[in-house]
């Protein structure tokens, strides 16, 4: 007994080390490009999540679409390494190398179900957000992402229902004490206009409001913070971007602060209206080594945050 007990702490020391290695590669492969932000912070900073913007109640974590490359397991991985401790998950991420037949959606095992949970728990994140998911006025379907959601620990469900879902979908908001955060993409996709997602949430709960998706509204040509202005108290969540430019034709995200989304202005107007609740970073470019660049993004949103 005592020889296999030697054997399981060699094994853990081992593991520990690694995920040390892990995290501290990652939070070192930021530090270079962080000099190039004006005022910018220090990769130790960086590597630590973002501390003042939680005094706001804002939760940064990521959108594992972020790392849709990679394993469900593999993005935990790389959102502990930037010292965040929230992640939304989204339908259909494959769940690890050795099982990549299994997906993460509504339909996992309740073993898997709390094998992930053991992961999160052990690497301190909690999965706040699930999305972008199907909800349709069959309620019976509807309640099964409901379910999940609340096996989970889940808070938020994103999603683009139809109109005639809507009913159903308030009806099991309230049931379930989760909310809807409705998502847009870019036009012509159902909640590209803030105005239509206002319409959608008139006379409904309060727990349905926007998934405010601020790169999606820069390819639609709309500007984040006149979309933030009218959909005060309607927001749920964001998909937080910065893009290089405005419009779909050569757009894609850059670090924040450095693209023209003015993130700065965003997150006044943001901290202005009182929102606390989760910030899911959903970097879309450079997707096999975006982590440096994501690494500077959670330094520049804790940096304006503490100057909030």
């Amino acid at each position: 007994m005592k020889n296999t007990a030697t054997m399981r702490q060699a094994v853990k020391n081992v593991v520990d080390r690694r995920a040390f290695l892990r995290t501290a590669g990652a939070a070192s492969a930021g530090v270079g490009l962080l000099s190039l932000l004006p005022g910018s912070v220090s990769g130790a900073e960086a590597a630590v999540g973002a501390p003042r913007a939680e005094k706001l109640g804002w939760h940064l974590g990521c959108q594992a679409y972020s790392f849709n490359r990679f394993t469900f397991y593999e993005a935990l991985d790389k959102v502990a390494s930037l010292g965040l401790h929230c992640v939304e998950a989204y339908p259909g991420q494959k769940l690890s190398a050795e099982r990549p037949d299994v997906k993460t959606d509504e339909s996992l095992p309740a073993a898997v179900r709390g094998e992930i949970k053991k992961r999160l728990a052990d690497q301190g994140i909690k999965l706040r957000n699930y999305g972008v998911c199907g909800l349709s006025k069959d309620e019976g379907a509807s309640r099964r992402t409901f379910e999940f959601a609340k096996d989970m620990g889940i808070e938020t469900i994103v999603s683009e229902p139809a109109p005639d879902a809507m009913d159903v979908i308030g009806k099991l908001c309230d049931e379930y004490e989760i909310n809807v955060a409705l998502h847009n993409h870019p036009e012509p996709s159902r909640y590209w206009n803030p105005d239509t997602v206002l319409k959608a949430c008139e006379g409904r709960s309060k727990r349905i409001g926007a998934c405010a998706d601020t790169g999606h509204w820069m390819r639609s040509g709309i500007n984040p913070v006149d979309a933030i202005k009218k959909l005060q108290g309607r927001i749920v969540s964001f998909h937080f971007k910065d893009l290089n430019k405005y419009g779909r034709q050569g757009a894609h995200d850059v670090v924040w602060g450095t693209g023209k989304a003015d993130v700065e202005a965003i997150l006044r107007e943001v901290h202005r209206q009182g929102f606390q609740g989760v910030f899911s970073i959903e970097y879309e470019h450079n997707w096999d080594n975006s982590l440096p660049e994501i690494a500077q993004c959670v330094a520049y949103f804790d940096q304006v945050a503490g100057r909030l």
